[in-house]
């Protein structure tokens, strides 16, 4: 069982919903990423999604776009990301960690070598957001035959056709964009959510997590009803785009225990 499998398994016999923040590598400030991620692990992330910087992520909204850029202009790149994750498992070997990105990075490094060293780094899970699944079965087998998992995203306008695909070959979880739009835009609407997920269950057995839109507590905790996970990105970046170096670990783990407590103190009850 993967790290990711373990702790949706832990979570679930404990009745709580998973914490997923999302954080871009390299941003604000190149040494602090490993900071960062071990203050939101200490918490109470469940899995931390990092962010591999790409000069154009289509996918994205303009904080995480900026929060790209600000990384590439520090030359963070995927062999800088992987230290970042190695560095992050010297101190903490239980929290998983899912790399978040785009296919040119992954490909500018070499396929196979990025599915060995990432799995050497502690990696556990990868989501690239232009490879759709029914391209991609030989990458993701790549991934499954070193025990990573591939996630795969799903939207509101995902055909049935593309749900069968994704529960096909997707491991650990899967990611339901709650918007049509980037990251960061718009208002969550909780029950077009609520309406999509059991469609999306039919087809899809792992976990699914719920993102782009949750912006704080309360949307988060009107979540735990129906998601198995909810991830928060844009939010957190901008948090910490405005912090100094010294106070940018304290302010993410403490945004994300507000989070973490909302979410345990939710009397909605959470998916058996």
């Amino acid at each position: 069982m993967s790290r990711i499998a373990a702790t949706f398994e832990r979570l679930r016999m404990q009745r709580r919903t998973a914490l997923i923040p999302y954080i871009t590598a390299g941003d604000p400030y190149a040494d602090a990423t490993v900071d960062i991620m071990l203050a939101m692990a200490g918490a109470g992330a469940d899995v931390i999604e990092l962010g591999v910087p790409f000069s154009d992520p289509m996918a994205d909204g303009p904080v995480i776009q900026k929060a790209s850029e600000r990384a590439l202009a520090k030359g963070i790149g995927m062999g800088q990301v992987l230290a970042m994750v190695r560095g992050f498992r010297e101190c903490n070997d239980t929290t998983p960690v899912v790399l978040m990105g785009y296919a040119n990075p992954v490909e500018r490094y070499g396929i196979e070598r990025f599915v060995a060293d990432a799995k050497t780094a502690g990696v556990d899970g990868v989501l690239v957001v232009d490879y759709p699944p029914e391209e991609c079965e030989a990458f993701a087998s790549q991934l499954q035959g070193v025990g990573l998992d591939p996630i795969f995203l799903l939207a509101p306008t995902s055909t049935e056709q593309r749900m069968k695909d994704v529960g096909r070959i997707a491991r650990g979880y899967v990611y339901y964009v709650s918007l049509k739009g980037v990251t960061g835009a718009g208002h969550l609407d909780t029950d077009a959510v609520a309406t999509m997920l059991p469609r999306i269950r039919e087809h899809v057995k792992v976990p699914v997590g719920v993102g782009f839109g949750i912006r704080d507590a309360a949307t988060a905790k009107a979540l735990s009803a129906v998601a198995d996970a909810v991830v928060i990105g844009s939010r957190i970046v901008q948090l910490l785009e405005v912090e100094p170096r010294e106070n940018v670990a304290a302010v993410g783990g403490a945004f994300i225990a507000s989070i973490r407590e909302a979410l345990d103190s939710s009397t909605e009850g959470v998916r058996a």
